[in-house]
């Protein structure tokens, strides 16, 4: 026994005799000399106060795997699963099967990139990607990542039904933080009890992401692993994601296609889903080109969707972009003027830059969904500011115009916005309670959507059903 450990053992049986009186089993006969024994207790209290510094400053395991989140690849029978290491590794590899058969029976190798934080501390991490293929539609897998160097723990995730039939069931929410995730605990169970069949964040995660060298968007990663790891977790670009030209967003994310996650489109169930960047209306300095590349590549994908026979087999088309076209809080968001850069262009671009609005009017999309601001705001359906319902008694049923749902409140340290007093023509409904949003497309004709009010425990604070009959442009009139 050393000395070190003797004296230890001496003290903390000098403190039991001291302060325990009686003691048993006669252990505090021959006491020790109290005088000797002040620095020995001192040295005692030191090293117990010490304990968790000393815990903490052993350095974590750098290959293991981390941050795990899956997202669809775009194809069918795919689903992509990334994770993150401190260090680099040999390999990165996914073992996987199916959940009635032999456990990691199948294995999948993919590959890492290199991705250096753009603070001061110019930290580096290793992102993973590995794409799964040939799975079986609407079949669960169990799976695990890593390498030899270290394995994550076992998840499971169900195979995306590639039926034009299925009703696919989402999670809808932007602007959630690492500080007041107020959504975040009642989604990760509805999410675990299996409510939903695919996640989608439109927009500004962590707040933010790149703060403290990267950290901050480390520990948001790790928060959504309890949901990102079960389903698919479908992303744009906010704002908050700006710094370093979007890096941490582009390097963090993997969305299908090949424009680093900014935008892209998929299918899922009857539905077409266009994911876009609002951003690049107003960071310019990362290239005012973003803006024409987006729009170019965002027409020929409606060109292609409004195909007689695509229309017919996934009639629903809808966008989710960060920033509204319409809102009606009260600050000074593009949302709040008429001459928004969403909904209308830039003219102080040379040449000038197009907005949406008309662009997805013309091809007939059905839904966008956006965020941003921190409350709930349905809108009538609308068209160069003037609503375009239905009918008085259905406003829903055979809309005439695009439906747009702003749903920005899941929570972050921002907290709440405000409305103006009065609400626009085009405002509906209007809610500053933090919440989220639910959707389900059941069918070519019918989709619903409902907000969850996190603040009222969970109750649906409104909700509304979009019937259409015909889709696409000469469904207007």
């Amino acid at each position: 026994m050393g000395l070190q450990t003797q004296q230890y053992i001496t003290g903390i049986h000098f403190l039991l005799c001291e302060f325990t009186s009686p003691f048993p089993s006669g252990l505090c006969r021959s006491r020790p000399d109290r005088a000797k024994m002040v620095s020995v207790v001192g040295a005692v209290f030191v090293a117990l106060s010490l304990a968790p510094l000393l815990v903490l400053s052993v350095p974590p395991i750098g290959t293991q795997p981390e941050q795990v989140h899956i997202s669809y690849a775009g194809f069918p029978g795919s689903m992509q699963i990334t994770w993150t290491t401190f260090n680099e590794t040999e390999e990165s590899t996914v073992e996987y099967g199916l959940w009635d058969g032999r456990l990691f029976e199948l294995t999948a190798k993919g590959k890492a990139t290199l991705f250096v934080d753009g603070g001061s501390e110019g930290r580096k991490m290793y992102i993973h990607r590995v794409t799964l293929i040939d799975l079986r539609p609407a079949s669960a897998y169990v799976y695990h990542c890593g390498s030899e160097a270290g394995w994550s723990d076992v998840f499971s995730f169900t195979a995306l039904n590639e039926s034009t039939s299925w009703s696919p069931r989402f999670a809808i929410y932007g602007d959630m933080g690492n500080e007041n995730p107020q959504s975040l605990a009642r989604l990760q169970k509805e999410t675990q009890v299996g409510m939903y069949d695919v996640i989608l964040h439109v927009g500004d995660f962590a707040y933010d992401m790149h703060e403290d060298n990267g950290r901050i968007g480390d520990e948001f990663m790790r928060q959504i692993q309890s949901i990102a790891a079960y389903v698919p977790y479908m992303t744009c670009p906010g704002n908050h994601e700006a710094e370093y030209n979007f890096s941490n967003y582009r390097n963090r994310f993997s969305m299908p296609g090949q424009t680093e996650s900014l935008w892209y489109s998929w299918n899922v169930g009857s539905a077409h889903i266009i994911s876009l960047s609002t951003e690049i209306y107003f960071f310019l300095d990362y290239g005012v080109d973003l803006i024409f590349k987006q729009y170019e590549w965002l027409k020929k994908d409606l060109e292609e969707a409004n195909k007689p026979e695509n229309r017919a087999e996934r009639p629903w088309i809808i966008t989710m972009g960060h920033r509204p076209m319409y809102c009606s809080n009260n600050d000074k968001d593009d949302c709040t003027q008429f001459e928004s850069y969403v909904r209308l262009g830039r003219n102080d671009t040379k040449p000038p830059a197009p907005g949406l609005e008309d662009l997805l009017y013309l091809y007939g999309v059905d839904l966008e969904l956006w965020a941003h601001e921190h409350t709930y705001e349905r809108l009538w359906p609308v068209y160069g500011y003037k609503v375009f319902n239905g009918s008085i008694e259905q406003p829903y049923v055979n809309p005439k115009a695009p439906v747009h749902i702003i749903t920005g409140s899941a929570g972050c340290r921002e907290n709440h916005d405000t409305f103006i007093p009065n609400p626009r023509d085009w405002s509906a409904f209007r809610s500053t309670d933090y919440g989220y949003t639910r959707m389900q497309v059941h069918n070519t004709s019918h989709l619903y959507l409902e907000q969850v009010s996190d603040d009222q425990y969970g109750k649906v604070i409104d909700s509304i059903w979009v019937v259409k009959e015909k889709h696409g442009f000469s469904a207007w009139f």
